[in-house]
């Protein structure tokens, strides 16, 4: 039945703990009533009910929409749609890639969630569609918690169709979602970029299924929050604090237990050899040549990333990978100082390696993960540094081992092709990372034109 007896109400505030916010209209003598999180989005619907009444559409007297809005109603809901493209990713992406997918298609699937009756708590939401919904096998193939299968039911009925992320207000309102933590504080910009990258993904994905003409986001006029690029020099270490540091590892926990000693090993390859901790992590006897003096090697072919263990095919916590952005059969020959050779023979020497001829385990004979190396060099920090340079920047990251590595080549004036070769990085990224922790150009450059001023005097 169609009617052209339409009033359309204004937005009301509802009196409840969680802010939403009532569009109410009647049509034919029947009241219709939408809830929404946000006032933009409950003003941008009855701005809708007003345009298609005032173009004089007929509304549905069952629904109380009109044709436009019957028929984007029934499009494919953005939850059905990002399992498709979940489906469609997750077999040949990495473990931490994963994880990035899950992280943001649950963000925007809670940023697209009308309000219904019997709503779970946020929290039950994000769990389920985190845990659950955004993990594959999926949970029609998984025996699933009631409570669980009860949410992700109300999801499957409470999301918005994917047909509206075609409005530029809601995407952008979207967008704006993902700048927010669950605290409401500002979440950091490298996490907002990274989602945002994998929602444009996803719509480029919807275009290919026919769902738009061209991706929707793309053309929204959104302030992109700044990320940092570049080093932080604060960060960087010399090879005094370096060696201090190194050295402090070897205490931590006492000999005996040896919690610190067998991973000086692996913190000296972060800093004389520049590896990333999953590389250092996954290497074996076979990829070193250690001779008893002078400048050995590392074969680097493999990284052992520390992952949650359902986002890995194995089931284990520790992915095993070929190295970053490379194709799985490439490797990288890196040679290491005399000083790394040394320490890597002394760990031989002590500790031997695993089944597996890993060089470095934990205390039971696993893959290092990367929360006991953490916790280890936090405590090698307090030992080797001073208060001040603790509360510091200061090498307060493992990984800030290898900006220092790659800090002090540049420096001591290797030719940039050479440490980027060496660092499995580009030029140019190598360049434009490290430009701030390249100490001396001022003072090059001072000293030109101080010689070009004097030729004149």
């Amino acid at each position: 039945m169609k009617s052209l007896d339409v009033k359309v109400w204004g937005v009301r505030k509802r009196n409840t703990k969680k802010s939403s916010y009532d569009v109410r209209w009647t049509v034919a003598g029947n009241v219709f009533s939408e809830q929404f999180r946000t006032k933009g989005l409950a003003d941008h619907y009855r701005s809708k009910l007003l345009r298609a009444a005032h173009a004089g559409e007929e509304f549905d007297t069952e629904t109380g929409l009109p044709d436009s809005m019957v028929e984007k109603a029934a499009s494919m809901t953005w939850y059905t749609f990002a399992l498709k493209y979940l489906a469609m990713k997750w077999p040949h992406a990495a473990p931490n890639t994963r994880s990035g997918i899950n992280e943001a298609l649950t963000a925007v699937t809670m940023a697209l969630l009308d309000e219904r009756p019997g709503q779970p708590s946020e929290d039950l939401i994000r769990r389920a569609l985190r845990n659950w919904a955004f993990v594959l096998p999926g949970p029609d193939e998984r025996e699933v918690p009631t409570e669980i299968a009860n949410t992700l039911h109300w999801v499957a009925k409470a999301s918005r169709p994917l047909s509206d992320l075609g409005d530029a207000a809601i995407g952008r309102a979207v967008l704006d979602s993902l700048k927010l933590k669950l605290d409401g504080t500002a979440a950091a910009a490298e996490t907002v970029r990274r989602k945002r990258r994998t929602l444009v993904n996803a719509l480029h994905y919807a275009v290919d299924l026919g769902e738009f003409k061209e991706n929707p986001i793309t053309g929204i006029r959104w302030k992109k929050p700044k990320v940092a690029g570049e080093v932080d020099p604060r960060v960087v270490a010399n090879p005094a604090q370096a060696r201090a540091l190194l050295t402090a590892v070897s205490y931590v926990g006492g000999y005996g237990r040896a919690r610190g000693r067998r991973l000086v090993g692996l913190f000296a390859c972060m800093y004389y050899g520049a590896l990333r901790p999953a590389e250092a992590v996954g290497l074996t006897d076979a990829d070193l040549k250690l001779p008893e003096a002078g400048w050995g090697t590392v074969l680097l072919n493999r990284t052992r990333p520390s992952v949650g263990k359902q986002w890995t095919d194995s089931g284990e916590t520790h992915d095993d990978r070929g190295l970053k952005n490379r194709p799985a059969e490439e490797v990288r020959l890196v040679p290491i100082p005399p000083q790394l050779v040394a320490i890597l023979r002394q760990h031989l020497d002590t500790f031997g390696t695993a089944e597996d001829g890993r060089l470095f385990t934990n205390e039971r004979g696993g893959v290092v993960g990367s929360s006991t190396y953490y916790r280890v060099w936090q405590e090698a920090r307090a030992l080797a540094l001073p208060p001040a340079a603790v509360a510091s920047p200061l090498a307060a990251r493992p990984y800030d081992l290898r900006h220092s590595a790659l800090s002090t080549w540049l420096n001591s004036g290797v030719d940039p092709t050479e440490v980027a070769e060496r660092a499995g990085n580009s030029v140019e990224v190598l360049l434009s990372r490290y430009a701030k922790c390249i100490d001396g150009r001022q003072e090059i450059v001072n000293r030109k034109i101080e010689e070009l001023l004097r030729e004149y005097e």
